[in-house]
């Protein structure tokens, strides 16, 4: 087991992040199921990517209702995936090559199956009768408002034990804890103890806004949509039809994170990083949630994880966060396990994929912020088509075929073209399926062609790690006059211009006249010419100079 860690305390400020999503990462057993000897076999291509950790998605004890988003417990590691042993053998060859670990605390709420909840639902006189939130229903027997699941239905299901209603915004068999109990806040300090006893490095919070609700139970007011906007839909998930007031974002959650970071601060060089989904609320939760230095080091939002991927939607995303989030930060993700893989989201055409891939991660990479990569993306790997019948989502059963749900972007990691499986597994098959798409763009094929996007991946961290000026520079947009994304960053004295052509035509950027002596400084695959001052961009182009 490791101790307490030296180091730098803001390691975490400008990092670059990789999520492993463990049951699709590689299995080691045969059963068709990533698990975390995969994982530390599967270290040193992480490594080699040149990131500052990793990030787990949950490992622990469950009945993978939710893909172990619904825990049972806590303080131990599901057969699924190994055990204890496995996960300090994996946290020392991260040490070893120089790797932080950062694990999903998914601590909203619990599965049913939980010993907590068990016990909760027993009765209503029984010690933890109040650890979860239970409500009476109204005279007429229904539910106790109008709050919805973002799964589907009600957010409220009924016991007949207790002949109360329990809320549960996900599942019905993913209980919401009580956190307005003390009692509840010190159970779930307990658990975020034991790994960091364990030697973790921080914690990814699932869902942190959504810890406390209205102890009135008051009904949510429905969101008034601007018939301009381009915002979320309305008419797949009902969930998006409520402004959520009273479900989440509770201002008690405050003094919670509070005591949350100050169990944190009594380590060396650990870190968190929230999840924010909060609608057109989310960038101001985050600023709230990561201010003072005394709540969380940094969050991420839903912001960029959006279709749309233009200057006009970058630059308006980034600018926002600059004016609100004036003394947190923020950690910028384009793809994650609950979203389309961005490359699919980006792209117009399959012949634009590698091009695709190629700019985003460019983007990324010099965004003030740390910054999260997704298993996958460093092969430029699209969404996966699947059958109804190979889904494992409940998110996608309830609301296919308007929804597909997210197992489209958790197929297994692909590391061989020519192995059955890809070589995530030597079973005869595996939880979901390994599109061939996929397998023709693996690790191995990958490896040792120069212009590939792995390779791209490599090289662009590289740069972003010998500028440390793109980590917490100060970043200024420019002005301009086509769809063009053009910004400085700037630190001790480095000065460096960005100008990205995000669209599918050749543009011009005019420099300025006060940097006309600008050195063209290549970011790796770019090189565009300039001309008497002109910078002539090619479609999806990037230019790069040092003022």
């Amino acid at each position: 087991m490791l101790t307490a860690q030296k180091g730098d305390p803001n390691w975490w400020r400008g990092a670059v992040i990789y999520q492993v999503y463990p049951r699709s990462f590689q299995d080691t057993t045969g059963d068709g199921i990533g698990d975390i000897r995969g994982i530390t076999e599967r270290l040193p291509h992480i490594a080699s990517l040149g990131v500052d950790g990793i990030w787990l998605s949950p490992f622990f004890t469950s009945p993978m209702a939710d893909m172990g988003y619904d825990v049972a417990d806590y303080c131990n590691v599901d057969p699924m995936f190994g055990t204890l042993a496995d996960f300090d053998a994996m946290m020392a060859e991260c040490e070893r090559l120089g790797l932080k670990v950062i694990i999903d605390q998914v601590i909203s709420h619990t599965s049913d199956q939980h010993p907590w909840f068990i016990e909760s639902r027993s009765s209503r006189s029984n010690p933890r009768s109040d650890w979860y939130i239970w409500a009476d229903p109204k005279p007429d027997g229904t539910a106790p408002n109008n709050w919805l699941s973002i799964f589907g239905g009600p957010g409220w299901e009924w016991d007949g034990v207790r002949k109360q209603y329990y809320m549960h915004n996900f599942l019905a068999s993913q209980p919401d804890l009580n956190f307005h109990n003390p009692d509840v806040q010190d159970a779930m300090l307990a658990t975020v103890k034991f790994w960091l006893e364990r030697g973790v490095h921080g914690f990814r919070l699932d869902t942190v806004n959504y810890y406390f609700h209205d102890r009135q139970l008051r009904d949510n007011p429905p969101m008034v949509y601007d018939p301009h906007s381009t915002g979320l839909e309305t008419d797949t998930n009902p969930y998006s039809m409520q402004h959520h007031l009273y479900d989440k974002s509770q201002p008690e959650n405050i003094e919670f994170l509070k005591r949350l970071r100050a169990l944190l601060d009594e380590y060396d060089c650990r870190t968190t990083v929230g999840e924010v989904g909060d609608g057109d609320r989310s960038l101001t939760t985050l600023a709230i949630y990561t201010s003072g230095n005394d709540k969380l080091h940094m969050c991420y939002t839903f912001d960029l994880l959006s279709p749309r991927f233009t200057a006009e939607h970058i630059r308006s995303v980034v600018s926002k966060c600059q004016e609100i989030v004036t003394n947190g930060w923020v950690c910028w993700a384009f793809s994650n396990h609950d979203v389309v893989r961005h490359v699919t989201r980006f792209m117009e055409h399959a012949g634009e994929r590698e091009a695709v891939a190629k700019i985003a991660i460019s983007v990324l990479s010099t965004l003030r912020g740390s910054i999260c990569l997704y298993q996958g993306e460093e092969l430029g790997l699209p969404e996966a088509e699947l059958a109804f019948e190979d889904l494992r989502d409940p998110y996608g059963i309830r609301f296919w075929p308007a929804f597909k749900g997210r197992d489209g972007c958790r197929t297994p990691m692909v590391w061989d073209v020519d192995k059955p499986l890809a070589g995530f597994s030597e079973g005869n098959k595996a939880w979901l399926p390994v599109p061939a798409e996929h397998q023709a763009l693996a690790v191995n094929g990958q490896e040792n062609v120069e212009s590939s996007v792995l390779n791209h991946y490599r090289r662009t961290l590289a740069f972003r790690k010998a500028h440390p000026v793109l980590l917490d520079g100060d970043m200024t947009f420019l002005d301009t006059t086509t769809d063009l994304l053009a910004f400085v960053r700037e630190k001790a004295g480095e000065r460096l211009l960005f100008v990205f052509n995000l669209t599918r035509a050749p543009q011009d950027f005019a420099l300025p006249a006060a940097m006309a002596g600008a050195t063209p400084q290549p970011m790796p695959g770019y090189d565009p010419p300039v001309e008497d001052g002109v910078v002539k961009l090619a479609a999806l182009d990037v230019f790069c100079a040092r003022l």
